[in-house]
């Protein structure tokens, strides 16, 4: 691998490939007493998940959305 004048990478294709780095995936660099570490940054949390509080209230979907909108 070469670092670019911008300060950009390129990963062989075969080690995307082995290790699923696909093109929007993001990749955390970690100084170790070997050099430095690359991989994958941990997944966003999943949409519902973050809000699954909000649909474990139960009651009227119509009345929270009056009382969230300040009505």
């Amino acid at each position: 691998m070469r670092l670019s004048e911008r300060g950009r990478i390129t990963i062989p294709k075969a080690l995307r490939d082995r290790f699923g780095l696909n093109h929007n995936v993001e990749v955390e660099i970690t100084p170790t007493s070997k050099g430095r570490l690359i991989h994958k940054r941990a997944a966003a949390q999943h949409p519902v998940e973050r809000v699954h509080a909000v649909l474990a209230r139960g009651g009227n979907t119509d009345a929270y959305l009056e009382e969230i909108r300040g009505r």
